[in-house]
């Protein structure tokens, strides 16, 4: 196929598709959709592709950090900062986007042990932004009720991480959910997961599962659909919004 035929296809100018041919500029992941469709590319083949392509968009601050943060890890944090909205379910610790410093800091300490610390830490509060930028992130949180009781760091840690929480319900783009001891068992109690959709539609949503060393992305429709009827089910198990809000202050002040 010539540069003239595909360009035409592919609704872009010659000279555009020749300078993403040449790694002379980018290409978004929707192009990247329409490129594989007109040359046939399908199945796991063009999932990697687009993934890769995703990846590859995102030049951003996190790659100052790749010292400290695993490539696995990077890939996540690029997907985090082009999501428009997050879906995530947490059992043991408060998810990142949500943690105080002193909290951070004792989550790494924990796991990963003091080598980078700092700028582990630095890195995570970094990934904040998200959620006050202009056109901020809007966050969906469950929690089970035992991420508000284990002592992460000691009590003063916990009840300034607490509050923290409390606070950020006030925002309009978050939302924090707790899942009561009382609800029992719920479909989430072997995994946590973060669903993330894009603005644009073209852009499939992913579920995104992690662990100490390694990350997994899925983004076929079926995987999409059943995380997204757990977490629909983990929000009606949960407190409101509100009755969630005071779950937390009174944590806060229990360790206060």
């Amino acid at each position: 196929m010539t540069l003239d035929v595909a360009a035409r296809q592919l609704d872009m100018s010659k000279s555009n598709l020749s300078r993403i041919e040449n790694a002379q500029i980018g290409i978004k992941p929707r192009d990247v959709r329409a490129a594989l469709a007109l040359y046939q590319v399908t199945g796991a083949d063009a999932e990697a592709l687009i993934e890769i392509a995703r990846g590859a968009q995102q030049r951003g601050w996190w790659q100052n950090y790749s010292d400290v943060l695993p490539e696995w890890f990077e890939f996540y944090v690029g997907l985090e900062a082009e999501a428009a909205r997050l879906r995530t379910y947490e059992a043991e610790a408060v998810p990142g986007l949500l943690q105080t410093e002193a909290y951070a800091r004792e989550v790494y300490r924990r796991t990963a042990g003091e080598e980078g610390l700092e700028r582990k830490v630095a890195a995570r509060l970094r990934r904040q932004e998200v959620l006050r930028r202009d056109d901020p992130v809007e966050l969906s949180v469950v929690l089970n009720e035992a991420v508000l009781w284990r002592p992460v760091g000691g009590p003063a840690v916990m009840a300034e991480q607490l509050a923290h929480m409390a606070r950020a319900t006030q925002s309009p783009n978050v939302t924090i959910q707790v899942l009561p001891f009382s609800a029992g068992g719920h479909p989430a109690m072997s995994c946590p997961y973060v669903i993330l959709n894009f603005a644009d539609a073209a852009d499939a949503s992913v579920v995104y599962l992690d662990n100490l060393t390694m990350g997994l992305a899925l983004e076929e429709a079926a995987h999409v659909s059943g995380y997204s009827l757990v977490h629909e089910e983990l929000c009606r198990l949960a407190l409101s919004p509100a009755d969630s809000a005071a779950r937390l202050e009174e944590a806060s002040r229990h360790f206060a």
